[in-house]
């Protein structure tokens, strides 16, 4: 089930939290969800899951629109909003059955599928504990047991992954990647690594309107416009091999970073790659070329790029 935002927008008083935005979200897609607080991105989850009313434009799921379907749309959404709300004096067995049930779930399904969910977040050690009882990493991981319980084609997560340890994340991570297979995903974190490690696409939202949209590769791309590589060479001086590299169609600049170590930072004419002229120059010299680092935008940059402006 897709996805598509039209034109949407969402204001409160004189101020827009969602400015006119558009996109879609295809089954089979992770989508990642980016920007700073207060950009939009809760707003727009909580439009998309019906959990706050559209204010212009529409959201559609398969088609339908969450205007006029709404109660019926919402049993296709597993929804993990941002704070997580629980019942703290329910154990997590009860509570995951209570939301199946809520999900319209026949009982001779449930418990088999609370017993899934349960193994599947990694709640076994502590499934007869009551929510409250519980670490924040465990309520997290609670919390997308119920987003899941009643299998459904749309995940909308609002930072999944706050309070986990390095090894939970990893194994939510892959969840996600897992489901994203089969499900129609979008994901929201601050946590710009889980963001490549999970998603196939990246949308950047800041101040409610849309600034990037593409996967991490052509965002770089995009944001630096030129190849830009770490080279080190042997068996020359390094003015010799500065004024040969200097010499090339492919290369824009070139900066000598280290006389000692030979070492050059080489940025290659806009829509080129010096990458295979360096290796053949170092060939017909028969010079010993030791590095050859492309250098990475890390979405870091990018992402305060987009936002701090």
């Amino acid at each position: 089930m897709n996805i598509q935002i039209e034109n949407l927008t969402k204001q409160y008083g004189y101020q827009k939290a969602v400015d006119n935005i558009s996109f879609e979200v295809k089954p089979g897609e992770v989508l990642g969800f980016l920007g700073p607080n207060g950009a939009g991105k809760s707003t727009t989850m909580k439009m998309i899951t019906g959990y706050l009313s559209i204010g212009e434009g529409d959201v559609r799921l398969g088609g339908k629109s969450v205007r006029d379907h709404s109660d019926d749309l919402k049993k296709h959404i597993g929804y993990l909003p941002e704070n997580n709300p629980l019942y703290l004096d329910m154990p997590v067995i009860d509570y995951l059955e209570f939301c199946a049930a809520l999900q319209g779930m026949t009982k001779s399904n449930i418990g088999k599928r609370v017993r899934e969910m349960v193994s599947v977040c990694g709640l076994n050690a502590e499934k007869h504990k009551k929510i409250g009882e519980l670490s924040k990493g465990y309520r997290q991981r609670v919390g997308l047991a119920q987003a899941m319980i009643h299998d459904p084609e749309i995940l909308v997560l609002d930072e999944p992954t706050t309070g986990l340890d390095p090894n939970q994340i990893v194994e939510i991570r892959k969840l996600i990647r897992e489901l994203g297979k089969a499900k129609t995903v979008v994901l929201s974190t601050h946590i710009l690594p889980e963001v490549e490690a999970t998603c196939d696409r990246i949308l950047i939202i800041n101040k409610g309107k849309i600034v990037a949209d593409g996967t991490a590769e052509n965002l770089r791309k995009q944001a630096t416009g030129q190849e830009i590589i770490k080279v080190r060479i042997e068996d020359a001086g390094a003015d010799e091999i500065l004024h040969e590299l200097r010499r090339m169609k492919s290369v824009d600049l070139v900066e000598l970073v280290d006389k000692n170590l030979n070492r050059f930072e080489v940025q290659s004419a806009s829509g080129q790659s010096s990458k295979r002229e360096i290796f053949n120059l170092c060939v017909q010299k028969n010079w010993m070329l030791s590095e050859l680092i492309p250098i990475e935008t890390r979405l870091e940059d990018i992402f305060r790029n987009l936002t701090m402006k």
